[in-house]
């Protein structure tokens, strides 16, 4: 008998329907459909078996009657959807959804699904993916300390000339790709000029790798530069490690100490510097990577030329921009900047109070030679912030050996007991002095002596008016 054109369409309807409830129950959670009063229209089969109930015999009851603790029939009637809600469902605590279903604005349905996990599976998935987070973000600050440098141009201090033109100089070194030799005493900012080229340059977005010639142990320094393949040496890591030129593509290798690179490890840089590739060790693959060279020293390099202990070639090979850095003492116009900055970061850092130098501590600063440079000055600054006992540095609050090396009773030689009253009479005096305006009789005052035993202790203790 055949099927007339008029009982295609609904035998295609009800195919299309035996369909849709193939899927229902096939989803592999609760899921049940009511309807605005909250009578249930749908129960899929898997819920059924959950909740130990025929799901065909609950067709037409209120929600309430079927499950424990609902909120469906709430949710058809204010029409906001419940996404991933706590529901407790035969003594556990379920996971389940209440969405919805609207027609031309109006509440015809609501869905509702419950997930067959107990919330503590939920729980213990979101502390896992709150551990890859965490994780995730230690990575990507390793990275950005990877790519980034802390330091530019403006971060440079001083007014002197010397200093001015130093910028000038690491301006049009960032602008072009030449390779740069720094060279300097200890202490000068050699790194801190280093970072500013790259700050400053097209490769900036991209890392800036530092590699301490003195700090590597010599027979780990080529494994550290290039690389190494899994089981090239006892302790390799098993999938090997990329090295140092490898991590710098498109950035910058800032190659410091460097008169303390060894000499075998010297014409292989040559080679890497000039070809731009390399092997890791242990291994055959050609290697090549795109990167800016700045190196610094505080040797002679010529000087180790003429001993044979540096390569002629590779001297040349990076001297091609050569920026000398002159120490603290030849540009003293820098050191009271210099000093004032770095009292401002360091009582930041240490959630201190804004603190000032007072003058006479001013003019010791700039008097001295400073042989550690920047460095020195740092320490002494630091060392003095935590020695003052308000918000100004005095003389008195300088290093010992320092402020009054030239007094003969204060020599080291002497006992530290009378060494540490010595310095705190010297201290007492410099802070009543500043007080006052270098006034003697008031300062006598202040210190609760008389200006008679104030100018014997200034004399023993060589200390001066104030100065111009």
């Amino acid at each position: 008998m055949t099927m007339n054109e008029s009982e295609r369409p609904r035998q295609e309807i009800l195919k299309e329907l035996e369909m849709y409830q193939f899927i229902f129950n096939s989803i592999n959670h609760g899921a049940t459909v009511i309807d605005p009063q909250g009578r249930i229209t749908h129960l899929n089969e898997p819920y059924g078996r959950f909740l130990g109930i025929d799901p065909g015999e609950q067709i037409g009851k209120h929600c309430t009657q079927v499950f424990e603790n609902t909120r469906m029939h709430l949710v058809a009637r204010t029409g906001k959807p419940e996404i991933n809600k706590s529901q407790r469902i035969n003594q556990t605590d379920m996971v389940v959804q209440r969405i919805p279903i609207k027609k031309d604005g109006k509440v015809i349905a609501v869905y509702g699904q419950v997930v067959f996990r107990d919330i503590s599976e939920v729980r213990a998935l979101a502390e896992k993916l709150s551990l890859l987070e965490s994780k995730v973000k230690v990575y990507e600050k390793e990275l950005f300390d990877l790519r980034s440098t802390r330091y530019t141009c403006d971060s440079i201090i001083g007014k002197s000339r010397e200093i001015q033109y130093l910028k000038h100089q690491a301006g049009q070194a960032a602008s072009n790709d030449s390779t740069v030799m720094i060279t300097g005493d200890s202490g000068t900012g050699k790194e801190l000029f280093a970072q500013a080229i790259h700050h400053g340059s097209k490769r900036s977005l991209h890392p800036f790798i530092r590699i301490n010639c003195a700090a590597i142990p010599k027979d780990l320094l080529e494994s550290e530069l290039f690389g190494y393949e899994e089981g090239a040496f006892t302790g390799a890591k098993a999938r090997g490690k990329p090295g140092k030129f490898e991590l710098a593509d498109k950035g910058t290798v800032f190659l410091d100490e460097l008169g303390d690179l060894p000499l075998e490890m010297q014409p292989k840089l040559l080679r890497v510097l000039e070809e731009k590739e390399f092997e890791r060790v242990g291994g055959t693959r050609i290697i090549r990577s795109d990167f800016r060279v700045i190196c610094a020293t505080n040797q002679n390099l010529e000087a180790l030329i003429e001993k044979q202990r540096f390569r002629k070639d590779l001297f040349y090979r990076l001297n091609v921009i050569p920026i000398e850095i002159p120490p603290l003492r030849e540009r003293r116009d820098d050191i009271l900047p210099i000093a004032r900055h770095l009292i401002r970061k360091m009582t930041r850092e240490a959630d201190l109070s804004e603190m000032k130098i007072e003058k006479m501590a001013e003019q010791e600063l700039i008097n001295h030679d400073w042989p550690g440079n920047v460095r020195e000055l740092s320490n002494v600054l630091e060392r003095a912030m935590y020695a003052s006992e308000n918000n100004m540095i005095y003389k008195g609050d300088l290093p010992f050996s320092m402020a009054f090396s030239g007094k003969k009773a204060l020599e080291p030689t002497r006992a530290s007991l009378k060494n540490a009253r010595n310095q705190a009479q010297i201290k007492a005096i410099y802070q009543a002095l500043a007080k006052t305006g270098y006034n003697k009789v008031k300062a006598a005052r202040l210190l609760g002596i008389h200006r008679t035993l104030l100018y014997k202790k200034m004399k023993e203790y060589n200390i001066g008016l104030k100065p111009e």
